[in-house]
C-alpha cells in the first residue's frame, strides 16, 4: 500500500529527494529531509537551499542545476553546517521527450568517516614525519617483497627516491654484497616473509647505491603482522655503519701495535745495552787513533753499522710504550729539509718545497719526526724507480669541533709529501700501516707501521690517498706547539777541567765500564753503584764530606732492585738541586717524555756516544 510504501521510504536513514527546476522540494523521505528541517519550513515545498541549508538564495555551485543542464547524473562531497560532511548523488528524471524535469538526490551523511579519514590523514603524517626524523634507513614492503615506503635516509642511501622506488621489488633498491667475497647476500626481507622472524645481515656486508658507492651497513628485517597476526609484509631497518668500521678497525690496528710493543720494546732493552757497550767503546778508540790511519777508518765504518742498529731498535721502541717521544718545540720545516734532502742524496728523484711562510711551531721528539720523514720520502723514491718529483708541503690548519677528521679542536701542522710513482693497489691501502705488511717484494713492513705509530704519539693523524699509475700522497697533521722559543742544539762543549766526579748507576757491568772511560776521558773522576740503594749511600756520604758529586748518571729500570725513578726522589731528599740524567734503552713508564717532573734534570737514551754524553753534562752542570 501507498502507506507501507511511505514508512519505508521515511524510515530510510539518508535523505531521498526530488526537486523541480525552481528548486523545491517535490517529495523528500522524512528522516532524510525533515528531522533537521526548521518548523516553519515543514508544510508546503519549501526551496532546497532554505530547508537544508538555511539560506535564502541557490547554493553556489548547485549540483542539482548541473544535472538540469547536463541531463547526467552528478557527484560531489560537501559540507553542511548543520549536519556535517555529506555526499550527493544526484540523478536526472526524464519525461517522455526525454527532458530532464526533475532531479532525484541521494545524501548520506561522511562525517563519521571524514573524522576517521582526517586521524588516520593525522597518523599518516606523525609516521612520515617519525620516518623522516629517523636515522636509520627504513624501507617496508608487501607480502611479495615489493616495496610500499621508504624514508629519506634510505632514498640517499640507496640512490633511489621514493617515486622510483614504490612498486619494485627490494633487491632492485637494497643491493647487497659480502665485504670479501664481493658476492651478492641473500635478500632479507624474503627470508623474513619466508620464515616470519626477525633476521640480521652477517658482519662484513657492503651496500652497493645506484652510483655504485660502497658502504658498510647494520641492518635487521622483521615481518609485519595484522591484528590477526597473519604476515602482510615486511620491514627493514639500516644504517651505515662505515665510519664506525673504520674506528674499529683504527682501534684494532693500535692495539696489535701495542702486543708487538710489549715483545719489541724487550728486545730493544736489551740490544740498546749493548749498543751503549759497543758504541761508547768505538767513540773511546777513535780517539786513540789519528784519523788517518786504517783502523780510524774502520771504526768509523763500525760506528756507522753501530748507529744504523740503533736507529732500528728505535723503530722496535717507537712500538712499545717506552718509545714515547721526547717532545721539545721545533720548526719543523728544518726537520723536513734535512731529512728530505739526506734521503734523496744520490737518488734519481728531484723534490720541490711548498712551505708556508707563517708555519706555526710544533712540539715533536725531533728524532722520531726525521725517521717519519725519512721513511716517507724513502717510499716515494721507491716508487719511481726512474725517477720524479717528490712534492712536499706544509700549510697550517684550524680544525673545529664539525670536522670529519678523528682530531680535536684545534691548531695544526699539515704536512703532505705527493710522489708521481706507481701508486698502492687499492686492496693494499687499509693494511699499509699493519706491521709486517709489505706491497714490495723485499720489504720488511715496518717502515709505514712506525710512521703510524710515530704519529699517534704524538697525538696527530696520517692519512694516505693513492691512484695505481697515478702516485701516493701521504698526509700528516701535528698539534701545533701553544708557543714558546724554538731551542737551538747545544754547541760543541770544551772538556771539562778542575776536579769533579760523577756517580755512574747502572746493573750492567760493561755499562759502567764504558762510561766510566769516556767521562774520564772528557775529565771527570767517576764512582759506580750498581741500583738505587747503593747510589743513595754513595751521594749521602759524598754529600756529607763536603765534596758532592756534580752530576749522576742514573739507568731508569734496575731489575729486582731500586732503578732511577725511585732513587732520584730520595737524593732529592738529600741535595735539593742534584743534577740526575736519567738514562734508558727503555721504559714502559712516561718518564722519558716527561723526565722534569719526575726530578731528573736531564735525559740520554741508550745506546750513546762520547759526545752526546758531553754535551749532556756540559747543559747540566752549566
Amino acid at each position: 500500500s501507498v502507506r507501507f510504501l511511505r514508512a519505508v521510504f521515511d524510515g530510510i536513514p539518508d535523505l531521498f529527494s526530488i526537486i523541480d527546476r525552481d528548486h523545491r522540494i517535490v517529495l523528500s523521505n522524512y528522516h532524510g529531509g525533515f528531522d533537521y528541517v526548521p518548523d516553519d519550513v515543514r508544510d508546503g515545498f519549501p526551496h532546497c537551499y532554505r530547508a537544508y541549508y538555511g539560506r535564502d538564495a541557490v547554493c553556489e555551485p548547485c549540483h542539482a542545476e548541473e544535472v538540469f543542464a547536463t541531463g547526467k547524473p552528478s557527484f560531489c562531497e560537501k559540507f553542511n553546517p548543520r549536519i556535517g560532511y555529506l555526499e550527493i548523488r544526484s540523478f536526472p528524471i526524464f519525461d517522455d521527450a526525454g527532458r530532464v524535469i526533475l532531479v532525484a538526490e541521494h545524501v548520506h551523511d561522511i562525517t563519521a568517516r571524514k573524522i576517521a579519514e582526517e586521524s588516520l590523514a593525522g597518523e599518516k603524517e606523525r609516521l612520515a614525519v617519525t620516518l623522516r626524523s629517523i636515522g636509520d634507513g627504513v624501507i617496508t614492503t608487501d607480502t611479495e617483497g615489493k616495496i610500499v615506503l621508504i624514508n629519506k635516509v634510505a632514498e640517499q642511501l640507496t640512490g633511489w627516491s621514493q617515486e622510483e622506488a614504490l612498486g619494485r621489488h627490494l633487491s632492485e633498491v637494497f643491493r647487497i654484497i659480502g665485504e670479501k667475497s664481493r658476492k651478492p647476500c641473500p635478500d632479507p626481507v624474503t627470508r623474513v616473509l619466508g620464515s616470519g622472524i626477525t633476521v640480521e645481515l652477517a658482519n662484513h656486508t657492503l651496500l652497493v647505491s645506484r652510483d655504485g658507492k660502497e658502504r658498510t651497513i647494520a641492518d635487521s628485517a622483521a615481518p609485519i603482522r595484522d591484528r590477526e597476526s597473519r604476515v602482510v609484509g615486511a620491514v627493514l631497518v639500516f644504517r651505515d655503519i662505515t665510519e664506525k668500521r673504520k674506528m674499529e678497525e683504527e682501534l684494532l690496528k693500535s692495539q696489535k701495535l701495542e702486543s708487538i710493543g710489549v715483545l719489541a720494546g724487550g728486545i730493544a732493552h736489551d740490544f740498546n745495552n749493548l749498543l751503549t757497550a759497543i758504541l761508547g767503546n768505538i767513540s773511546l778508540a777513535k780517539m786513540y787513533v789519528s784519523e788517518g790511519d786504517k783502523v780510524h777508518q774502520k771504526l768509523v765504518e763500525a760506528e756507522k753499522a753501530s748507529l744504523r742498529a740503533r736507529d732500528l731498535t728505535q723503530q722496535l721502541l717507537t712500538f712499545s710504550r717506552g718509545g714515547a717521544p721526547v717532545k721539545k718545540t721545533a720548526a719543523v720545516t728544518d726537520i723536513i729539509r734535512d731529512s728530505v734532502a739526506f734521503t734523496l742524496s744520490g737518488s734519481r728523484a728531484t723534490y720541490r718545497f711548498s712551505m708556508a711562510d707563517d708555519l706555526w711551531p710544533v712540539e715533536v721528539d725531533e728524532g722520531q719526526m726525521s725517521q717519519v720523514i725519512n721513511n716517507l720520502i724513502l717510499n716515494a723514491d721507491q716508487a719511481m724507480p726512474s725517477g720524479g718529483v717528490i712534492e712536499v708541503g706544509c700549510s697550517n690548519l684550524t680544525v673545529g669541533a664539525d670536522s670529519l677528521l678523528p682530531l680535536r679542536s684545534g691548531r695544526y701542522v699539515v704536512i703532505t709529501i705527493t710522489d708521481e710513482g706507481i701508486g698502492i693497489p687499492e686492496e693494499a691501502l687499509p693494511r699499509i700501516f699493519d706491521p709486517y705488511f709489505s706491497t714490495k717484494k723485499d720489504g720488511k713492513g715496518l717502515g709505514l707501521a712506525t710512521v703510524y705509530s710515530i704519529i699517534r704519539n704524538h697525538d696527530g693523524h696520517i692519512t694516505v690517498q693513492s691512484t695505481p699509475g697515478a702516485g701516493t700522497t701521504f698526509t700528516i697533521y701535528l698539534p701545533a706547539s701553544g708557543g714558546g722559543a724554538i731551542q737551538a742544539d747545544t754547541e760543541e762543549t770544551a772538556d771539562h777541567t778542575g776536579k769533579a766526579t760523577v756517580l755512574v748507576m747502572d746493573d750492567e757491568e760493561n755499562i759502567r765500564e764504558v762510561a766510566g772511560e769516556m767521562l774520564k776521558f772528557i775529565g771527570y773522576d767517576v764512582e759506580f753503584a750498581g741500583n738505587g740503594e747503593e747510589a743513595v749511600t754513595l751521594y749521602r756520604n759524598a754529600w756529607e764530606s763536603g765534596e758532592p758529586f756534580v752530576a749522576v748518571l742514573m739507568d731508569l729500570t734496575i731489575p729486582g732492585g731500586m732503578g732511577g725513578k725511585e732513587a732520584v726522589r730520595m737524593l732529592q731528599d738529600i741535595d735539593p738541586g742534584v743534577k740526575a740524567i736519567v738514562s734508558s734503552g727503555y721504559s714502559n713508564d712516561p718518564i722519558l717524555a716527561d723526565y722534569r717532573s719526575y726530578g731528573f734534570s736531564g735525559i740520554i737514551t741508550k745506546p750513546y756516544k762520547l759526545g752526546d754524553l758531553k754535551k749532556m753534562l756540559a747543559t747540566v752542570t752549566g
